[in-house]
């Protein structure tokens, strides 16, 4: 089972999303962790990409306008991935994922 954490301004950012945004971003989750488990490829829906110029961060797509940015942290668990949430928003999040 994945582990996650959240850094500061995600928390901030996830506050200013309206109910139906946050309900959309946990289904979404729901989606990714599946596929984290599987160790496959994340399926297409999601839209997992690098982040241009930001090494090492990703986004995730949960809407048409909904972003979450992410990175791999340290395992905190033997053999299970480590994400750690960056950002959620609009397409605005990538100017400083």
């Amino acid at each position: 089972m994945p582990t996650f954490e959240t850094l500061p301004r995600f928390t901030t950012d996830l506050q200013h999303l309206t109910p139906d945004q946050r309900h959309a971003f946990r289904q979404a989750v729901t989606a990714f962790v599946h596929d984290l488990r599987t160790g496959g490829p994340f399926r297409s829906g999601l839209r997992v990409k690098g982040v241009r110029r930001a090494s090492g961060i990703f986004e995730l797509t949960w809407a048409q306008n909904g972003r979450a940015t992410w990175s791999y942290g340290q395992e905190q668990l033997p053999a299970a991935r480590h994400v750690v949430w960056r950002r959620i928003g609009t397409h605005a999040i990538l100017t400083n994922p």
